[in-house]
C-alpha cells in the first residue's frame, strides 16, 4: 500500500468516528479505530476485481486483542446482517445456492445433488451471486461516501 493510499484509509477512518453521534460507549479508543481501520481495509480488498483468499483470510482473521470487544463483535454482526440482507435480495435459485454456499458451508455436489442441478451451474450461480452482491455493496459504500461527502460540504459551508 502506497503511503498516499494509507493517509486516505487513516482519513476515512477519522471521518467514520467524527460522524458518529456520541463516543461514550467506547471503551478502547485504540481497539475501536484500528476496527474501524481493519474494515476498511478489507472492504478495499473486497472491492479490486481480483482478491487474494490469502489476503482476505489474513485480514479477516486479524484481532486487537487477546478477545473481541463489544464494539468488533457488534461491528461483526452488523456487517454480516448487512451481506445477508444483499444476499436476500438476488434471485430465488441464485439465493439459495449462495445461502446454502456461503452460510451454510454445503459443498458443491451437496447443493447440486439436493437442488437436482450440476454442480457447474452451482458453481455458476456461486459466482454470478457474489458479484452481484459485491456491486450491491459497492452501490450502498458509494452512495454513503456520496450522503458523508454532501454533509461534511453542508458543515464546512455552515461554519
Amino acid at each position: 500500500m502506497s503511503p498516499e493510499d494509507a493517509d486516505e484509509l487513516l482519513q476515512e477512518a477519522y471521518c467514520r468516528i467524527a460522524m458518529l453521534d456520541r463516543t461514550d460507549h467506547i471503551d478502547r479508543p485504540s481497539a475501536y479505530f484500528f476496527s474501524i481501520v481493519r474494515n476498511l481495509l478489507a472492504r478495499r480488498h473486497r472491492r479490486q476485481r481480483v482478491v487474494s483468499l490469502e489476503l482476505m483470510a489474513e485480514i479477516d482473521a486479524f484481532e486487537d486483542g487477546p478477545a473481541n470487544t463489544f464494539e468488533e463483535e457488534l461491528s461483526d454482526r452488523l456487517l454480516f446482517d448487512r451481506i445477508v440482507e444483499l444476499i436476500d435480495r438476488l434471485p430465488a435459485r441464485c439465493r439459495e445456492v449462495v445461502r446454502l454456499r456461503k452460510l451454510e458451508d454445503w459443498s458443491h455436489r451437496q447443493i447440486a445433488t439436493h437442488l437436482g442441478i450440476s454442480e457447474k451451474t452451482v458453481e455458476s450461480q456461486v459466482r454470478l451471486g457474489l458479484r452481484a452482491v459485491r456491486r450491491m455493496w459497492d452501490e450502498q459504500e458509494a452512495s454513503a461516501m456520496g450522503r458523508l461527502r454532501a454533509r461534511l460540504e453542508t458543515g464546512a459551508a455552515g461554519r
